[in-house]
C-alpha cells in the first residue's frame, strides 16, 4: 500500500490517502509533537492560523458627546453609545479626537473618501469617486489573495458600500443573506478531509476564462488609455476568477473551527414598512464568522448604512439622515440608533470571539474597525471621528485602551497602524493632505 499526504501541508486535520487494490484508503493522524509548541498548545496566529481584518462601517455618524468615553489610557469607561460593547471591552480599544485633513466639499462622501483611502474625491457632481483603494483593498491585495475571496462586502440594508479597488471601481455589497450563504457554502463548498471529487466543471470554466483573457487582451491593443484603464480593471476580476476555480481544486484549509453553518431565511420582508436591518445585518455577520473561519476570506466590509442614509429603523419617526438634522437637540432618536447599530456591532465582535483558534479566539487573530464618516451628523462635522478598534491582530495592536487625541491628528494614522498591523510593510498611508508616515503609536504593539 503507497500512501501520501495530501493537501496544502501537515497539520491536526491532515488526511493521509492511498490506494490499496484500486480502492481510495484515507486515514487520520493522530497528535503530533510537531503540531505543538513547548508548552504543549496548539500553534496560534501567524503559523497554520491566518490573520483577518474587517471594515464594519455605518453612515450619519454618532452623538459624540454621548460617545467618548471617560477616563484615557486604560483608565476608561464605556460611554452610553458604546455600552453595548461591555463583553468585548477587554478586546477593543477606543480613538477619539482624529480627524479629516480634506475640505469638506461634498458633505458625507468627502468623509468617507478621506477616511477610508486617505486620499481626496476624484470627480464632480454625480461623477465623483475614491481617488484609490480603500482600506480593506490595500489589506485584501495582500493577505486576502490566497483565500477563495479576497474580499467579502455585505450590508442589511442596501447600501452601495465603500470598498474601492481604485478609481470607479467599486465592490458592491451582497445584500441577501440567502444569497451570501449560497455563493460560501452552497453545493460547491468542502468542509476540510472530506475530500470527494474535484467538479469537472471546473475545468470547462477555466478554458473560458483563458479565452476570455485572449480577447480582453486583443482588444486593449486596439483601444485609448482610459479605456484600457478600464480593461485592466476587468480583466483583474477575471483573474481573481481564476485564482478562485484553482483553489476550488484543492484541498480546503485544515482549520478546526470550520463548520457548515445553518442557512439563513431566503427572505426577510418589511414589517410594518420598516426593514428588518437587525435580523439580516446578524445573519450576514454570522455568515461572515464562519467564512472566516473556514479561511473562504480573510477581509470583509459589512456597510451597515451608507454615507446620507435615510434608513427607517425601527420605532423612529423618520429616517437616520432626516434625524441628524431635524430632530431637535439633544436628539435622543439619532442616538438610540447609534446605540441600536452599536450592538450590531457588539453582536458581530462577540461572534468572533466565541470562535476558538489556537490558544485564542478568531477575533485576536483580526483586526476590526468600526467607523462612521462624520462625527456629528446635524453640521456634517469630521472632527472627532469615531473609531473602534477590536482584536490584536495577533498581538500586533493594543487592546483595552483609550486614546484620546487633543491636536486633531489626521485619522490616517490610524489606516497606517492597520495596514502595519497586517504585516504589511508600509512607509505612508494617503495622499496630500490625507498622507501620513506615522500611526498610531498608544495602540501599537
Amino acid at each position: 500500500m503507497a500512501v501520501e499526504v495530501q493537501g496544502r501541508g501537515v497539520n491536526r486535520r491532515t488526511v493521509l490517502r492511498g490506494l490499496l487494490r484500486g480502492a481510495v484508503i484515507s486515514v487520520g493522524l493522530p497528535p503530533l509533537e510537531m503540531f505543538f509548541n513547548s508548552n504543549g498548545s496548539a500553534y496560534a496566529c501567524g503559523g497554520a492560523i491566518p490573520k483577518r481584518f474587517g471594515l464594519f462601517y455605518w453612515g450619519n455618524g454618532n452623538r459624540p458627546e454621548r460617545w467618548v468615553p471617560e477616563g484615557e489610557g486604560t483608565a476608561w469607561e464605556l460611554s452610553e453609545e458604546l455600552a453595548p460593547l461591555v463583553n468585548v471591552q477587554p478586546k477593543i480599544s477606543v480613538i477619539s479626537g482624529m480627524a479629516i485633513h480634506f475640505p469638506n466639499l461634498y458633505p458625507h462622501t468627502s468623509g468617507a473618501a478621506a477616511l477610508l483611502s486617505g486620499m481626496e474625491l476624484m470627480g464632480s457632481g454625480e461623477n465623483i469617486t475614491f481617488a484609490g483603494p480603500s482600506i480593506d483593498q490595500i489589506i485584501a491585495g495582500s493577505i486576502g489573495v490566497n483565500s477563495l475571496y479576497r474580499s467579502i462586502q455585505t450590508s442589511p440594508t442596501g447600501a452601495s458600500g465603500l470598498s474601492y479597488n481604485g478609481a470607479n471601481a467599486r465592490n458592491p455589497p451582497e445584500a441577501s443573506p440567502w444569497a451570501l450563504f449560497e455563493r460560501l457554502f452552497g453545493p460547491a463548498f468542502q468542509l476540510p478531509g472530506e475530500g470527494g471529487a474535484v467538479d469537472p466543471r471546473l475545468a470547462l470554466r477555466q478554458s473560458v476564462l483563458d479565452a476570455v483573457l485572449a480577447d480582453l487582451n486583443r482588444l486593449r491593443a486596439q483601444v485609448g488609455r482610459a479605456d484600457q484603464l478600464r480593461l485592466d480593471q476587468h480583466m483583474e476580476g477575471v483573474r481573481e476568477l481564476e485564482q478562485r476555480l484553482a483553489l476550488l481544486q484543492q484541498d480546503p484549509p485544515a482549520l478546526d473551527a470550520c463548520a457548515l453553518p445553518a442557512a439563513p431565511l431566503q427572505s426577510y420582508p418589511d414589517i410594518d414598512g420598516r426593514p428588518q436591518v437587525s435580523a439580516i445585518s446578524r445573519a450576514q455577520c454570522d455568515l461572515l464568522v464562519m467564512a472566516m473561519a473556514c479561511d473562504q476570506t480573510r477581509v470583509f466590509g459589512h456597510y451597515f448604512s451608507d454615507p446620507v442614509s435615510d434608513v427607517l429603523y425601527a420605532d423612529a419617526t423618520a429616517g437616520h439622515h432626516d434625524l441628524t438634522h431635524n430632530e431637535l437637540d439633544p436628539q435622543p432618536e439619532v442616538h438610540e440608533i447609534t446605540v441600536g447599530i452599536v450592538s450590531e456591532l457588539a453582536w458581530l465582535l462577540e461572534r468572533m470571539d466565541a470562535v476558538q483558534e489556537g490558544d485564542g479566539t478568531l477575533l485576536d487573530n483580526s483586526a476590526v474597525l468600526a467607523t462612521s464618516e462624520v462625527s456629528l451628523g446635524h453640521i456634517h462635522a469630521i472632527d472627532d471621528l469615531p473609531i473602534v478598534l477590536a482584536g490584536s491582530a495577533c498581538g500586533r495592536l493594543q487592546t483595552g485602551v483609550h486614546y484620546r487625541s487633543y491636536t486633531s491628528e489626521n485619522v490616517s494614522k490610524v489606516m497606517l497602524t492597520l495596514v502595519r498591523a497586517m504585516d504589511i510593510s508600509a512607509a505612508s498611508f494617503g495622499a496630500a493632505e490625507g498622507e501620513v508616515s506615522d500611526g498610531v503609536s498608544m495602540v501599537e504593539a
